[in-house]
């Protein structure tokens, strides 16, 4: 059975708002059978939509909206087999497409981070394969530090990846910021551990007195 809060919005939408049945079924993300089936089970319904058509599936929407919330991955062919046993005459297309409509959605679980200005800031370095530099092949390397607030993007290209260039592409980056975050956070590199702390005067307009590069070490 559909919740009694959904049921009275749809009426609340039909009856004061005058919207139709389509339209209430499309904002709401609903079947439009499942609509017909909140207007029709209103006491004072005196009226009905024009072009309103009952279909075979509408007496049994309540239970399959029921059955479903219950077991989410049941199949059509067995909620079939359930409502012909109370009266179902229709197709098994027709419930299909009603079942389709009516089965919970997954979402994904989720933990939505949320950080200060200039709190933290994230890099990482990328493969672009090689280049020619003369008669050799070189690989490229790209460092990219992009701060977690504003999204602010810092992209420099090296021949390596080596620690001297990552300090050269987060003392580029923290120039042209004009500051300095108060946390870095490296992608993730078994055994490596990087620490270090800025000069105190690049890092003034960020309200700190140093850098912190978190450790990315296995126990």
């Amino acid at each position: 059975m559909i919740p009694v809060e959904l049921i009275a919005k749809i009426r609340r939408l039909f009856f004061a708002e005058h919207w139709k049945i389509g339209t209430i079924a499309s904002q709401l993300g609903l079947h439009p059978d499942t609509v017909r089936s909140a207007i029709e089970s209103h006491r004072f319904n005196s009226q009905r939509e024009p072009g309103f058509r009952a279909t075979l599936t509408s007496p049994y929407l309540d239970f399959i909206y029921q059955t479903l919330q219950q077991y989410p991955r049941l199949r059509a062919t067995r909620i079939y087999e359930m409502i012909r046993a109370r009266g179902y005459t229709g197709s098994m297309t027709q419930l299909r497409r009603v079942v389709r409509s009516l089965r919970p959605q997954k979402r994904e679980a989720f933990l939505r981070l949320t950080t200060l200005p200039g709190e933290d800031a994230q890099a990482d370095w990328a493969h672009f394969g090689k280049i020619r530099v003369g008669r050799a092949e070189r690989k490229l390397s790209c460092f990219v530090i992009t701060l977690s607030y504003s999204r602010a993007l810092w992209v420099e290209f090296f021949f390596d990846q080596s620690i001297e260039n990552l300090l050269l592409g987060h003392v580029h980056a923290f120039s042209d910021w004009g500051g300095v975050p108060r946390n870095v956070l490296p992608d993730y590199v078994a055994w490596h551990i990087i620490v270090f702390m800025c000069p105190s005067g690049l890092c003034s307009r960020a309200g700190t007195s140093g850098l912190n590069i978190v450790r990315n070490s296995l126990p």
